[in-house]
């Protein structure tokens, strides 16, 4: 019998803890919630499927969770998207 068989979880429920506790604490505080920011769509999409966070083209650090129709863009973002056409 394995220790994880003993203990109920083993070294993947570990890893996955250990994860979320780093992915939370990577997540910057700040005005980021209250603006839609760009990013790659294939880094967006892979995002909302796993919960990981991403960086926008402002620097923030943020997993898209809600319809970013329904807030302003970043200032930020849309002026380096601006100047990268």
């Amino acid at each position: 019998m394995a220790d994880s068989d003993l203990t109920g979880g083993g070294t993947d429920t570990l890893d996955r803890e250990l994860e979320e506790l780093l992915t939370k604490e990577l997540v910057e505080d700040g005005d980021h919630e209250r603006f839609s920011h760009y990013a790659p769509k294939d880094k967006i999409m892979e995002s909302m499927v796993t919960g990981k966070p991403l960086r926008a083209l402002c620097g923030k650090l943020w997993t898209p969770s809600r319809d970013p129709e329904k807030f302003p863009v970043c200032p930020t973002c849309k002026e380096i998207y601006e100047k990268l056409k």
